[in-house]
């Protein structure tokens, strides 16, 4: 049987992080369809390599080896996006060659922009290329914030051209939500050009069930009220979230809850959010075995993110875990639940916020009733099988279209 060649930045193995999830549900879905080779960069953490060799038919593991100032160097002298050169391997060009060759293959699915580079020119079946965000909108924020301007500037012109030119290479080009769709049309010189297609992320609602999870002792069998923000904490969007939570946010919490404590949960926090670990409410945790304990154990679960793209994983996860979710507007973006019944949804003003939670944990029956109804919508409207379903007929419309051309 022809195969699909599957294309990730990192091994989508384990699903334990936003980009790992959505690819390790892709490569899942593309393995019903058939044999899935697979060519991706190795984990930082060296995990997922065993995992990924009991379903892909061949994988290229490359370790990602460029430190990233040698990949800026090559960028400014090559006129391409750092984002490009630091996932650049002749060794990965190869194996994509040899394996179209050798395996027959029929199709090519691409998670994340970085990787479409890796796509031949002379490839001549259906290209799915999931670009799950616009990278180069948040490289763009990150510019008009004022952080790094000529860099980021640089970037997001640049991954702008590219992701341009993979929307009119590919047969379908995903986004995550309608408003990132809206969003990647809109800095589109010809949206004509590009097939854009949306898929959302999904949750894996029997893993994140609060009946199955032991809340964590930590905070269960601790006096005061608990709030919890879970994500990749060197992510420079959760780690500003966080630090907003801690320098904004906390302070007015506790001056009507003096036992509130704030918990970030995540790999590789940041040293600006370490030097406020064991200050007034706050204990930053690190790397987890398990986030959902945790989860399970807070009031409340705060997303107050300032930029956000795509869906929020760590919204979803929450949700299905029956806990009460405040979130800012941004990180709200393509999930389709309503404020007051679903979860609270606040700007980024933290008077504001800390009177809606005040609000919230004065009424322990609504608080659990919201999450209760959390729960239930996304076990209605965000289970991967279904999320992902359109994904067989992205590719099989891509190989009659080419039949046609033919």
């Amino acid at each position: 049987m022809p195969g699909i060649l599957f294309l990730s930045h990192r091994v989508p193995f384990p699903p334990d992080r936003g980009d790992r999830i959505r690819s390790h549900h892709l490569l899942k879905a593309l393995a019903r369809l058939g044999p899935v080779h697979v060519g991706c960069f190795a984990s930082e953490d060296g995990t997922g390599e065993d995992a990924l060799a009991r379903v892909a038919a061949s994988a290229c593991v490359v370790p990602r080896a460029k430190p990233l100032p040698l990949a800026g160097v090559e960028a400014v002298l090559s006129g391409k996006p750092v984002s490009l050169t630091a996932f650049h391997s002749r060794k990965l060009e190869r194996w994509v060659r040899e394996t179209i060759a050798r395996e027959g293959i029929e199709a090519v699915v691409v998670f994340s922009g970085q990787m479409g580079q890796y796509v031949p020119a002379d490839f001549g079946g259906p290209v799915v290329i999931d670009l799950c965000d616009v990278d180069s909108a948040k490289f763009q924020s990150y510019a008009e914030a004022g952080e790094r301007v000529w860099l980021n500037g640089r970037e997001a012109r640049l991954l702008a051209a590219e992701e341009e030119r993979l929307g009119a290479r590919a047969d379908a080009t995903i986004l995550i939500s309608e408003a990132e769709a809206a969003l990647y049309r809109s800095r589109l010189s010809d949206p004509a050009k590009a097939n854009v297609q949306v898929i959302g992320n999904g949750i894996d609602a029997a893993f994140f069930d609060p009946a199955a999870t032991t809340p964590h002792p930590a905070l269960a069998g601790a006096a005061g009220q608990h709030f919890v923000f879970t994500g990749q904490m060197d992510y420079r969007p959760n780690e500003q979230a966080a630090l907003w939570v801690i320098e904004a946010l906390l302070p007015r919490l506790r001056a009507n809850l003096p036992g509130a404590t704030f918990h970030v949960v995540g790999r590789s926090p940041t040293r600006a959010l370490m030097a406020h670990d064991g200050g007034p409410g706050v204990r930053v945790w690190g790397a987890v075995p398990d986030v959902r304990p945790f989860i399970a154990a807070a009031d409340a679960v705060l997303a107050p993110l300032l930029i956000a793209r795509g869906v929020q994983n760590k919204v979803l996860e929450a949700m299905a875990m029956a806990r009460p979710v405040v979130l800012t507007p941004e990180a709200a973006t393509g999930i389709a639940a309503e404020d007051g019944a679903q979860w609270l949804v606040c700007p980024p003003d933290p008077d504001a916020m800390a009177k809606r939670i005040a609000g919230l944990l004065a009424d322990p029956a609504r608080a659990a009733g919201l999450g209760a109804a959390a729960r239930r919508f996304v076990c209605a409207s965000h289970a991967w099988e279904a999320m992902l379903a359109p994904l067989a007929g992205l590719i099989a419309a891509g190989r009659q279209g080419h039949r046609h051309a033919a």
